[in-house]
């Protein structure tokens, strides 16, 4: 097999998007996060795509990053690590 296009192995999103999850009032489960980002366009991600999203097994593109930010009511910096600094709403 040859070179991985990409430098990272999965992603470095995937802890964040499990905690921003968990910090919803109330929490949302997978499926929810899912259906909330469909709603709002992305009609292709499902439970199984946050699922291995979470688990480290999938790269997340720019445009989901932007939408789960959204979809978690997080910023996209907060969802990559460079902010600890979290505004829920």
């Amino acid at each position: 097999m040859g070179k991985s296009m990409f430098a990272v192995k999965g992603n470095i999103c995937s802890e964040r998007v499990r905690l921003g999850r968990a910090l919803q009032q109330p929490p949302i489960t997978q499926d929810e996060l899912a259906k909330k980002i469909q709603f709002m366009g992305m009609e292709d991600m499902t439970t199984l795509i946050i699922s291995r999203i979470e688990k480290n097994q999938r790269h997340v593109c720019d445009a989901e990053l932007r939408m789960i930010a959204k979809a978690l009511n997080v910023t996209m910096d907060w969802l990559v690590g460079d902010s600890n600094e979290i505004k829920l709403k």
